[in-house]
């Protein structure tokens, strides 16, 4: 049993709900150096692993495996990282200025364990005296708001950008296909009221469900949405399916939508990215709802020049 599967298994459970249970996890840090050729983020932050959201297609079910649990587990066995405020601040004396740090990459950050431990709100507060960094939250979740004060403190010195996942306006696909995540009027509320005070959001369609959510008449409802809220940024981009997601969507796609399971496993028959003519036509048709309301697209790690790399704290 390697590290991380050890530390999983003596965990301690902290609370049990009706269908999930809490644990405490410790971590030897919180924030992790990105690397690699696609790499578009400098450093990563998830202080939960697990996300209860229960989303049928979500690729980071794979982290269940590092710690030898099915991948079924991923959203009813929900690991809380043990809060250390001196690591933390002793962590990010490893940032520098013009590093870009993004929360939420392999979990919803602001999940309902969130409301319970407010890991997002402390390691927010800490950060108050940064100057110089480039922060990107992605998130399902409307809690993001509760935050909206330390963001915009935090936006006076750093560029500060919130990222909603909403893949689909319509409220009974979202509840099959994202069947605990906040419904998608309360994400565009949150939507406005970041927007409303002066935050940069932006809204992501991402993943487009092949067949389900990629019509251009869809895209078109979530992106009108997004701009009547206060968006500034519109993107989308096809179904990433690895094998440890297809455990689990391919067979709720036979439950839910059989008459579409077998050109799914046409489709990714030769591997988790969709190829060929497909990524172009989608990317086609993003475009053109996109530009369609003024939205721009989201930079690769937010782009723009990097300030000289100083130490994050003034």
């Amino acid at each position: 049993m390697i590290g991380i599967a050890r530390m999983a298994a003596a965990s301690p459970l902290l609370e049990a709900k009706s269908r999930v249970g809490y644990f405490e996890i410790a971590a030897k840090s919180v924030i992790n150096r990105c690397s690699g050729k696609r790499k578009i983020f400098d450093w990563t932050v998830n202080p939960y692993r697990g996300c209860e959201y229960g989303c049928q297609y979500c690729y980071a079910r794979y982290t269940h495996e590092f710690m030898e649990l099915p991948v079924e587990e991923f959203e009813t066995r929900i690991f809380v990282k043990s809060w250390d405020e001196g690591m933390w601040r002793r962590d990010l004396r490893k940032v520098k200025r013009g590093d870009t740090v993004a929360f939420g990459t392999a979990t919803d950050c602001y999940q309902p364990a969130e409301r319970r431990y407010g890991l997002m709100r402390k390691m927010l507060e800490a950060l108050l005296g940064a100057a110089g960094l480039r922060i990107g939250i992605t998130t399902k979740s409307d809690l993001v708001g509760r935050d909206a004060d330390l963001l915009v403190k935090l936006s006076e010195k750093n560029r500060v950008r919130v990222f909603v996942t909403i893949t689909t306006m319509s409220a009974g696909l979202a509840r099959q296909t994202e069947a605990y995540a906040p419904g998608p009027e309360l994400r565009m509320a949150a939507v406005r009221e970041l927007a409303g005070r002066g935050l940069d959001v932006g809204v992501s369609a991402s993943p487009v469900l092949p067949l389900l959510t990629d019509r251009e008449e869809s895209l078109d409802l979530v992106a009108r949405a997004a701009k009547a809220a206060g968006a500034k940024t519109f993107h989308a981009h096809p179904l990433f399916l690895r094998a440890s997601a297809a455990t689990v969507f391919l067979p709720w796609l036979e439950r839910e939508f059989p008459h579409l399971a077998g050109r799914y496993r046409e489709r990714y028959r030769d591997g988790a990215h969709l190829q060929g003519a497909y990524g172009e036509m989608l990317r086609e048709r993003v475009e053109r709802v996109r530009c369609r309301y003024g939205l721009d697209a989201r930079p690769d790690a937010f782009l723009g020049a990097r300030p000289e790399q100083l130490s994050l704290f003034t």
